[in-house]
């Protein structure tokens, strides 16, 4: 296939999953980037914010419209995670490719598990919000996107579960506005840096993940939420696992 093609293939599924899910599509823009598209990693995570970006903001205006986004305790746990991100971001342009590639690998390992493995609990009602505990999970999502491009949304939506107290329907909107804050942040910290990125290939790639993340919040509103997550965790476990095994070899 040509790179056109490919792009807008990789770009879709990217925003498929992103708006099905709320979140994980990154874990398939920063491989599909540097395996299809021949991109650095450096260049991929960076291209990957973009992506990122763009396709959040699309699938949060769609939740938005449903009333599914808790603006005030988004914004509250994205502000965590301003500094971090864009510290992160900062310090992503000074790690070897090697070490990159590595460090997305183990992180995307886990999302794959942590979907495969959805914690069932949900914080009770009667019990207070910690914001300190608030502050530490914001800031660790935030360090998480800053260095390898991604969005978090993995992380994001059981947090604002677990930690805030939201309902699944909420946070999956909500982790939409958590995940655009903290890609702009880390965004804004590479900005002048020295990373070549072909924006030619990037520019159909995001076209392609905003018009399939419309497309994927249709899909999850037709089909199991639990399978569609279980097939893109195997799908996201495959790809940890061969770029694990080419960092190490």
């Amino acid at each position: 296939m040509t790179p056109l093609v490919l792009a807008l293939f990789a770009g879709g599924l990217t925003g498929l999953a992103l708006g099905a899910l709320g979140g994980g599509g990154s874990m398939l823009a920063v491989p599909a980037l540097i395996y299809l598209l021949g991109f650095s990693p450096a260049a991929a995570t960076t291209a990957g914010l973009v992506v990122v970006t763009l396709t959040s903001v699309t699938a949060l205006v769609t939740h938005a419209r449903e009333g599914a986004v808790r603006w005030r305790e988004g914004a509250l746990f994205a502000a965590a995670g301003l500094v971090p991100a864009a510290v992160g971001g900062a310090v992503s342009g000074h790690l070897s490719s090697g070490v990159l590639t590595g460090a997305f690998a183990v992180v995307a390992a886990l999302a794959a598990v942590r979907m495969l493995r959805p914690s069932a609990s949900v914080r009770p009602d009667g019990v207070p919000v910690r914001a300190g505990r608030v502050a530490r999970t914001g800031a660790g999502l935030g360090a998480v996107t800053g260095v390898l491009g991604v969005g978090g949304g993995f992380l994001a939506v059981p947090a604002l579960v677990n930690v805030v107290g939201l309902r699944m329907r909420a946070a999956v909107g909500t982790s939409l506005l958590v995940i655009t804050v903290n890609s702009l942040a880390a965004l804004a910290a590479r900005t002048g840096t020295t990373v070549d990125v072909d924006w030619g290939a990037v520019a159909p790639f995001a076209a392609a993940a905003v018009l399939g993340a419309w497309d994927g919040r249709r899909l999850a509103a037709r089909l199991s939420a639990s399978a569609l997550q279980r097939t893109f965790a195997v799908a996201l476990l495959a790809v940890a696992l061969f770029m694990l095994v080419d960092a190490v070899v």
